[in-house]
């Protein structure tokens, strides 16, 4: 079952990297970052404004981990309480 279940994420890893490779996967990944606040707080006043761009940036995290990530670290991740 860890076998399958890791080599779904191994799937799953290359399937983000082959959607994001390139020029278009670059612009897309541009906008995104962006759009989700990457690169900024998403702090505001209003709770629930808070909470829709919290969101957005999850979204984000987790792109960027299964772009930058070896397969190692994301099983860590997304498994924090298995063997490696």
């Amino acid at each position: 079952m860890i076998d399958r279940v890791r080599n779904f994420l191994i799937t799953r890893t290359q399937d983000y990297r082959r959607t994001f490779a390139g020029i278009h996967g670059t612009r897309v990944l541009d906008d995104l970052a962006r759009f989700c606040r990457a690169h900024e707080s998403t702090f505001n006043t209003d709770p629930r404004a808070e909470g829709v761009l919290q969101g957005r940036r999850e979204v984000w995290l987790r792109i960027t981990r299964h772009m930058n990530m070896t397969e190692a670290q994301l099983w860590a991740h997304f498994n924090p309480n298995q063997e490696q």
